[in-house]
């Protein structure tokens, strides 16, 4: 096979060794999937859902890359840094971090409770922070490294009922453009993905009328999926993307246009 047409099959991750949190349902597990065929290896982690990591661990080697789950509280400062320090003891290596894991606890300002708006800071954009800190040594010892942050529209435009999550995904924003004005000088690339309207178990949940009233108000005329999600990251992630740090990617059919 002559080298160029070698070169356009081989695969976009090959070699790269990646950690997402929250992988075993939604975005995330679209993009460990994603990942692993496009050559990655993957660490993943995983809050509750032991028996979905193990079934996500095994579904990923199946495409020849490495994969192994652990059960992490990301919001957790120690915690984040012991993660690294398995990932790094098991894979050798992190050349890419995908902070994904979050959570919602919607309500109005006027209902919102102290402990429901700290809950989503501390796992949403504390545990950024947390993760980032954690895997940063290494890749400036290697002078590489990919980090992509979740985001969302929210995070971008507000929504009512939704000020803890829009503050912490805005919050995500701040964070990722000032870490990649600091790490660019090491080759260090940082950027984030906002999520518009993806379909997932969270928005089955929604019933129909909802999910077409949202889909009706999307240029593109249909809700996103996890792996529309997970290629943008696979973009990012390789080196087409070597130019590009701290933008926001907004992945949402041109819902904010």
């Amino acid at each position: 096979m002559p080298k160029s047409v070698k070169n356009y099959y081989m695969k976009l991750l090959e070699g790269k060794t990646a950690i997402i949190t929250g992988a075993t349902r939604g975005i995330g597990r679209g993009i460990a999937l994603t990942f692993a065929k496009q050559g990655a290896n993957v660490a993943f982690t995983y809050s509750s859902s032991e028996e979905a990591a193990i079934a996500l661990e095994q579904e990923l080697t199946t495409f020849g890359v490495k994969a192994k789950s652990y059960k992490s509280n990301a919001a957790d400062f120690n915690e984040a840094q012991s993660l690294v320090d398995q990932v790094l003891e098991f894979f050798g290596t992190v050349d890419v971090l995908i902070n994904n894991a979050g959570i919602t606890k919607d309500n109005l300002l006027m209902r919102m409770s102290e402990a429901d708006f700290d809950n989503v800071m501390d796992v949403n954009l504390k545990s950024v922070f947390n993760m980032t800190k954690a895997v940063q040594k290494t890749m400036l010892k290697t002078r590489n490294g990919v980090i992509i942050n979740m985001s969302s529209v929210v995070g971008v435009k507000g929504n009512a009922g939704q000020a803890n999550y829009a503050a912490s995904k805005a919050g995500i924003i701040g964070f990722s453009k000032s870490v990649a004005l600091e790490l660019g000088s090491r080759n260090i690339r940082c950027n984030v993905v906002a999520p518009g309207f993806i379909e997932t178990e969270m928005t089955a949940k929604l019933g129909e009328e909802t999910v077409k009233g949202w889909t009706d108000a999307i240029p593109l005329k249909r809700g996103g999926t996890p792996e529309d999600i997970a290629n943008a990251c696979v973009f990012l992630s390789s080196d087409l993307a070597t130019y590009i740090t701290g933008q926001v990617i907004n992945v949402d059919g041109g819902m904010l246009t």
